[in-house]
């Protein structure tokens, strides 16, 4: 039941706005692009998008890496119609495969694929989440041993007016996003927990931050873990 309701509440949020969704995001979605920049895919590199929406980030990420196996979950079936219509007949139609679920139970084995992911993102989803520790947490379970988490979302906006931030919040809201200022900490305690590399940088007096996560699990003494900065461009 309480899957069915995200899916339908998610569904009854971007009824409308979907339509419209890729236009308005573009002014206040900061640092998004910026994010897909710096990244640097491998050859064959898997890459999950949790929460996907209209598969803008995926359909850039296959223009400049066509050999990238690219996947999007989102819990709204109605973006997930917008998105395969976005694809039709692109060259990027074969190379991303959609699927609805929730960032905090979605496994690459639902894919039938062979292994974890190389690479998992949330771009501006976490805010949108309730159980958005459960969804981060759950996300580093699904990559592999030295894969990467990539997030970007609102910051805490310290460096902006207060007037600012509190009529941002109130907008947002609106739209039943909560951005969240205890990611940014929870992250540093998962990384220090787990001795994992976190990059962490903000944008634009602090209202957008960008991170990036590289786990560190054990590998066989024969093998080096090259750094973080070989999987980024930046």
């Amino acid at each position: 039941m309480q899957d069915s309701n995200a899916a339908l509440n998610m569904d009854q949020q971007y009824r409308y706005q979907r339509h419209i969704y890729d236009v308005s995001r573009k002014y206040y979605l900061l640092g998004r692009d910026t994010l897909l920049k710096e990244l640097r895919l491998p050859v064959d590199a898997s890459v999950l998008e949790l929460g996907c929406g209209t598969a803008r980030n995926l359909s850039k990420l296959a223009y400049r890496y066509p050999t990238a196996q690219l996947f999007g979950v989102d819990a709204s079936a109605l973006m997930l119609d917008c998105a395969k219509r976005n694809l039709q007949n692109t060259p990027y139609q074969a190379s991303i495969t959609l699927r609805q679920g929730l960032a905090e139970q979605i496994r690459w084995q639902d894919f039938d694929l062979d292994g974890a992911w190389d690479h998992v993102l949330f771009s501006y989803v976490l805010s949108m989440l309730p159980d958005w520790k459960i969804a981060l947490e759950h996300a580093l379970t699904q990559l592999k041993p030295q894969g990467c988490l990539h997030v970007v979302d609102f910051s805490d906006q310290a460096n902006m007016p207060a007037w600012f931030r509190q009529g941002l919040m109130t907008w947002l809201a609106w739209f039943n996003v909560h951005p969240q200022t205890q990611v940014l900490a929870h992250l540093e305690f998962l990384a220090a927990k787990h001795k994992a590399d976190l990059q962490i940088k903000h944008l634009a007096g602090r209202y957008a931050f960008i991170a990036h996560y590289r786990k560190r699990e054990p590998l066989s003494i024969q093998t080096k873990l090259p750094d973080l900065a070989a999987y980024l461009d930046i």
